[in-house]
C-alpha cells in the first residue's frame, strides 16, 4: 500500500492516521465515561492520568495529520449531488474543529483545576491558564459538551460512509480501509 494517496483512494499514511485517531478517540470517549462513574480511589486517578494522556496524543496525532494533509494527494470525491459533497466536508471540518477543541477544552480544564498535566509520565505540560475555581465548571462544561458534539457528528460521518457503501454502492468507505479492493464500473474503471 503506497504511503501518499492517489486520484482514486487515501494512501498508508492517511488511512494509518484516520484509523489510529478513531481507536484512540472511541477508546478515550468509553475511558472518560468509566472514570466519571469511579468511586475516588487511585485507580480513578490513574484512569485520570491514562484519559488525559491518550487526548494530549490525540492532539499531537491531529498535527501530524494536517501535516501530512498538506502534503499528501486528495483523491478525487464520488460523485454525489452538491448538497451531499458540502455536508460531507462541512462534517469534515467540524470533526477536525473538535479534535483540536476537546483536547485543548480538557487541557484548560485541568490546568483551572490546578492539577499537573503529563503525558504518560514522561514529561510535564505546562498549565494553559491559572488555577482558577470559578471556571471549573464551565471548563468541565465546556469539554463534556463538545464531546457529546462529536458524538453526533460522529454519527453523522459514520451514517454518511455507510449510506455510501451499502446504499450508493461506492467506493467512498473502501478508499479509507486498508488493503480494501475498489469497486469497478460496468466499464472497467473504479467507481
Amino acid at each position: 500500500m503506497p504511503l501518499k494517496g492517489t486520484d482514486t483512494r487515501w494512501g498508508g499514511m492517511a488511512k494509518a492516521l484516520h484509523w489510529l485517531m478513531a481507536i484512540a478517540i472511541i477508546g478515550n470517549g468509553v475511558l472518560g465515561w468509566i472514570m466519571h462513574e469511579m468511586a475516588p480511589s487511585m485507580d480513578k486517578l490513574n484512569t485520570y492520568a491514562i484519559h488525559k494522556s491518550i487526548g494530549l496524543t490525540v492532539l499531537a496525532l491531529l498535527l501530524v495529520r494536517i501535516s501530512w494533509k498538506l502534503l499528501d494527494k486528495r483523491p478525487a470525491d464520488e460523485p454525489m449531488p452538491r448538497w451531499q459533497r458540502i455536508a460531507a466536508h462541512a462534517t469534515h471540518g467540524v470533526l477536525y474543529l473538535l479534535m483540536l477543541l476537546i483536547p485543548l477544552s480538557g487541557w484548560f480544564y485541568n490546568s483551572v483545576r490546578g492539577y499537573p498535566l503529563q503525558w504518560f509520565k514522561w514529561f510535564n505540560l505546562p498549565a494553559l491558564a491559572g488555577k482558577n475555581e470559578g471556571l471549573v465548571e464551565l471548563a468541565h462544561l465546556a469539554h463534556e459538551s463538545l464531546v457529546w458534539v462529536l458524538v453526533g457528528v460522529l454519527a453523522a460521518h459514520v451514517g454518511g460512509a455507510l449510506m455510501h457503501h451499502f446504499r450508493e454502492r461506492d467506493n467512498t468507505l473502501l478508499r479509507m480501509i486498508p488493503m480494501a479492493r475498489l469497486r469497478q464500473s460496468s466499464n472497467g474503471d473504479t467507481k
